[in-house]
């Protein structure tokens, strides 16, 4: 929350590639999520902040300074560096989580709000107090022409951007100065808000991009969202008003349905590859099956307990894997056994190949499980790194072998030029260091 930022994993190694910090943001909640074919990583805050020259203002003047933003990280096509390319000014609301589009939505991204009250006190009461909140639907596509046009401001801002240098095995730091930042007001038909009930939670398309589920965790039923009716009531201007300036559609216009009657407290939605959702509810601890298309329920099953989070391997893709569902569940209560007053959270896999849910692994899991994505394992055998080969190391101070292993000094400065094998490292015998000299060892 402190330093909201994005890491870039190299899956060839599992080593962190890249850090980037996102500037104008607290609580890096609604992240990371990417545009269908990565052309951006996108951050929303969670938490408003001052932005601009005047930061140091009142938590009690929230309204009038508080704004939030969404962060559009690009992504370079060949080597995955990052660099923020832009960002777009929001009201002060929070943002919880987030969903690009796929397919015929592909140009779009959408994202959860609540706090529309702005609230800056007691959030579990004073920020709960509409029925509805909101989806807001961005057209990244047009965002983008728009920062390509010269229409963003040049904000003074400070963060850090860190990568790792695979060839040396080290990293750079650069502080960064300058973002560039997108106002609604001087650029039209860029966002949109879709009311959506109670402090919607999750925000999740589904693979073919029609629609979009948001999951009001306050809210009795599921809220299931039209592309293609979005698009039309941008076109007519169905709107039923604006949010500081943002035009709001009508929810009955961009509506495909609802879900009734499907459980209490629905957080977050995966789907399958056969027109199926699922969708945890944290109240009623349990997983609820589904149709996209109908919105009927057609199985559910208990978890143990107050399921938060939940992954259906390549779910959030255009082409789920669709055989297991995995259930990150929130509290254990009595699952395993007692280790004091800090319990192991629980987790669950369930088979979802047949009609039927079928509970077939029940496992402990450390630290409370927050979202997961799910790939095949073949996907990144194939291209793991077995060995760092020696050979290729340019980092000025390695050691090529057991036989190059040296003591230097250079003044008061004593260089270790070490080599390890297993526990054996050579040289183990250090001497004619003095007091006051500085040993660096590089091993």
């Amino acid at each position: 929350n402190n330093t909201p930022r994005i890491a870039r994993i190299d899956l060839k190694t599992f080593r962190t590639a890249e850090i980037i910090e996102i500037p104008n943001s607290a609580g890096n909640h609604s992240s990371p999520f990417i545009t269908q074919n990565s052309e951006y990583v996108v951050a929303g805050t969670r938490f408003s902040v001052p932005i601009g020259d005047k930061q140091d203002v009142a938590i009690n003047t929230y309204k009038e300074n508080f704004k939030g933003t969404v962060s559009f990280i690009s992504v370079d096509a060949t080597s995955g560096k990052m660099n923020i390319a832009f960002q777009i000014l929001t009201p002060g609301i929070n943002f919880d989580l987030a969903r690009a589009g796929k397919g015929k939505s592909g140009d779009w991204f959408f994202f959860s709000c609540y706090n529309t009250e702005k609230a800056s006190t007691l959030l579990e009461v004073n920020a709960s107090q509409k029925d509805k909140d909101f989806i807001m639907a961005v057209n990244w596509k047009k965002a983008e022409e728009y920062a390509k046009a010269g229409k963003g401001q040049k904000k003074a801002v400070k963060y850090a951007h860190n990568v790792y240098d695979e060839s040396t095995h080290s990293a750079t730091s650069t502080i960064k100065t300058e973002v560039i930042v997108l106002d609604p007001k001087d650029c039209p038909d860029m966002i949109y808000f879709m009311p959506c009930p109670k402090s919607p939670h999750g925000c999740d398309t589904d693979p073919t991009g029609e629609y979009i589920v948001g999951s009001g965790k306050l809210a009795a039923v599921i809220p299931v969202f039209s592309f293609t009716k979005i698009q039309k009531a941008i076109t007519d201007k169905n709107f039923e008003g604006d949010y500081d300036g943002i035009p709001v559609l009508k929810y009955d216009a961009v509506l495909h349905g609802e879900v009734q009657k499907p459980g209490l407290g629905p957080l977050h939605t995966e789907f399958d590859a056969n027109g199926n959702a699922y969708t945890s509810f944290f109240v009623s601890s349990e997983i609820v099956k589904w149709n996209v298309k109908d919105l009927k329920v057609l199985d559910r099953v208990p978890t143990y307990y107050s399921i938060g989070h939940l992954s259906v391997p390549g779910g959030p893709t255009a082409k789920p894997h669709g055989k297991y569902v995995i259930a990150y569940n929130k509290i254990t209560k009595d699952r395993y056994l007692p280790t004091g007053p800090e319990l192991t959270q629980s987790a669950q896999i369930y088979d979802i190949s047949g009609e039927k849910m079928k509970l077939i692994l029940d496992f402990p899991t450390i630290g409370e499980p927050h979202y997961a994505e799910a790939i095949p394992a073949a996907l990144l055998m194939k291209n793991s790194t077995k060995i760092y080969k020696i050979e290729e190391n340019k980092n000025p101070f390695v050691t090529m072998g057991e036989g190059q292993a040296k003591v230097e000094r250079k003044g008061n400065d004593v260089h270790v030029y070490m080599s390890a094998i297993r526990s054996h490292f050579n040289p183990d015998n250090i001497e004619g260091v003095r007091l006051g000299d500085n040993v660096y060892f590089h091993v």
